[in-house]
């Protein structure tokens, strides 16, 4: 606990970038943007500047704002791109057509800084050291080490080989990303705009066009991240919130919702964990039935999540046996990070490549690695996800937060595809509900239900540190059970933080990641 600022991320290193720029009398906004700038280079495995990012921010008077940073489909990408192929290939160029949306969210949150009286710090100093990592090199942490062994290596450009060399690379070697040190270095001399419409701009789209991706020019000119209105869930024990489509944050708030509605307690664990399965099977069948770009919705997201939406998705949950309706979209590499400062600001941000080192394909003069988000979309012509140029992708990323009845605010959040919204009912669920402490909440085992990066199978993934009676007692429900080491990475990396009533604030880091939290 502390009273000057709290931190979680991660990366030890992404943890004191950000503890240090609250030191100098930062806000949490700026805090972020360097967390978001060092764990780029850091954690190369889950995200990077070539990447999206969404933001969740609670300002002390209490009205939450979301940043939109992710970006639409390039121009050039549509289905005659990708003409007799079923599916978009899920690593290379045909894999990278997407505009990366990360950047303008970091420029964008420090205009809602300034606007709001805020004097930013400038953004050499927020960039340091996520530029001195690339130059100087650091470590690699154990998460890439296992991201490097599951790398799927069907598609590598050689840029990408020459810098990460997933084949070689293990715990403890130093990685250097020089170009990469380069482009921040550019940044952060003409600013963040550059990267959309300046002279780096030009460079990208040089090295886009060489290597056979859709994004042109204007479609980098063309982009700006977007503020938004939160989506809300009132829940007996507070508002909730968390962003709005083509975020799957919708299915987070519903989970949380049945689970209210149905007056789990968690008293009694294996109900509490079967309820949360039931209620996310049902809140996929909502999400894949209406949420996409907004642009394309034929609903008001809002209107997910009212009474009666929540009443019948929780009719249709039997707490005596397992449902077999429900499919996810897969895995996802991601990081959360969460921020607090003493000026009264909550920041809940995400940023991701998608998959692990995204598309595999690094920009040779620049040395970003850019995401695979576009593989979101269908080729389907009627798919409410098909492909259309301009269009923005689903995704899975959706930070979250808590105004809750008593004056606590709850910012939390974890990585993991499907398993995002499956995490943060753990967290919360626990914390809130439960009354766990806060280290608990985010210690405890957890579960994911769907697919992995190692399967394709439906089953119920879940830590063995559950008891030998819970275990049983999911099977008996009808659960296909399958048993994960103790700390699994598989089940997230996640973490919470609270700013109690007194303005004391409490961070809680994930175990099951490379990071820590720490205030002053």
């Amino acid at each position: 606990m502390a009273q000057g600022g709290m931190v979680v991320t991660p990366h030890h290193l992404a943890s004191q970038t950000a503890i240090m720029i609250l030191r100098q009398g930062g806000t949490a906004i700026e805090a972020m943007v360097a967390a978001a700038a060092t764990i780029a280079v850091v954690y190369p495995h889950m995200n990077s500047i070539g990447g999206d990012g969404f933001w969740l921010i609670v300002p002390p008077n209490g009205v939450p704002v979301a940043i939109e940073a992710c970006g639409a489909a390039g121009s050039l990408a549509n289905l005659d791109f990708f003409k007799d192929m079923k599916y978009i290939p899920h690593k290379g160029p045909k894999s990278a057509i997407t505009v990366a949306g990360t950047i303008g969210g970091w420029a964008e949150a420090l205009n809602y800084a300034t606007e709001n009286g805020h004097k930013t710090i400038p953004i050499s100093e927020l960039l340091a050291d996520a530029i001195k990592y690339a130059e100087q090199g650091f470590p690699i942490s154990s998460s890439q080490e296992r991201g490097n062994k599951r790398y799927n290596t069907t598609y590598s450009n050689k840029e990408f080989k020459h810098t990460f060399k997933p084949d070689i690379m293990r715990l403890g070697d130093v990685l250097y990303q020089k170009e990469l040190a380069n482009t921040l270095k550019q940044l952060a001399n003409d600013g963040l705009d550059s990267f959309y419409r300046g002279d780096l701009a030009k460079v990208l789209v040089e090295d886009m066009a060489a290597l056979g991706m859709p994004i042109t020019e204007a479609d980098l000119a063309n982009y700006k991240a977007i503020r938004r209105t939160p989506l809300k869930l009132q829940h007996t024990s507070g508002e909730l919130f968390n962003l709005p489509p083509p975020t799957q944050g919708v299915l987070s708030l519903s989970i949380l919702g049945m689970l209210d509605e149905l007056h789990i307690d968690g008293k009694n664990e294996s109900q509490f964990v079967h309820a949360a399965v039931e209620a996310t099977k049902q809140a996929f069948l909502l999400r894949d039935k209406y949420i996409t770009d907004p642009k394309y919705m034929t609903v008001n997201a809002q209107s997910l999540l009212s009474n009666q939406s929540i009443n019948k998705m929780t009719q249709q949950i039997n707490l005596a046996y397992a449902s077999s309706e429900g499919k996810g979209v897969g895995p996802g590499d991601t990081i959360w990070m969460g921020i607090m400062d003493n000026k009264g600001y909550s920041v809940s941000f995400i940023q991701s490549i998608y998959h692990v080192y995204g598309s595999g394909v690094v920009l040779p003069k620049t040395g970003i690695l850019w995401q695979n988000r576009g593989i979101s979309f269908n080729l389907k012509k009627y798919h409410i996800r098909c492909l259309e140029p301009g269009k923005k992708p689903f995704h899975t990323l959706n930070p979250a937060a808590a105004l809750l009845n008593d004056g606590r605010i709850m910012i939390y959040g974890s990585r993991g595809g499907d398993g995002q919204p499956q995490y943060q009912a753990a967290i919360f669920h626990r914390y809130v509900v439960q009354r766990m402490n806060l280290e608990q909440s985010v210690f405890a085992p957890r579960w994911l239900y769907g697919p992995t990066q190692d399967h394709e199978n439906y089953t119920l993934e879940i830590e063995s540190r559950f008891s030998e009676e819970t275990i049983n007692e999911l099977k008996a429900l009808g659960h296909n059970v399958k048993l994960l080491p103790d700390f699994s990475e598989d089940v997230g990396q996640g973490g919470a933080l609270v700013r109690h009533k007194n303005g004391i604030l409490e961070g809680a880091w994930d175990p099951r990641s490379n990071g820590f939290a720490v205030g002053f």
